[in-house]
């Protein structure tokens, strides 16, 4: 099983209905060390601000999220949700967990 830290949609209980068919449930957490910025990303539609991590390696930047456990392939599915502007990175949470995250894929 994989941890995940989530900061935006994957919290969405909508969301998590359309990748794994399930609402999940978390724990809230802090991430260390990073702020959150937006995004601009060109949909169907016109240009849309998503949320961003950005790490910062300030301890007094953090940001409250959700921790979830879902298996390896409920991960890749959220791989292809998240999609060629976040890349998916190991991060330390408060708790000294180690989970997932989606931060900037530049």
């Amino acid at each position: 099983m994989e941890k995940l830290f989530t900061y935006g949609s994957l919290q969405h209980d909508e969301v998590q209905q359309d990748l794994f068919g399930r609402t999940l449930q978390g724990i809230s957490e802090t991430l260390i060390g990073y702020v959150v910025k937006e995004i601009q990303i060109e949909e169907e539609f016109g240009l849309v601000q998503y949320p961003i991590i950005v790490e910062t390696h300030k301890p007094e930047d953090t940001i409250n999220g959700i921790v979830y456990t879902i298996s390896s392939q409920e991960l890749r599915q959220c791989d292809l949700y998240e999609g060629v502007h976040y890349k998916r990175v190991e991060v330390h949470l408060q708790s000294e967990q180690k989970a997932w995250a989606y931060s900037a894929s530049i």
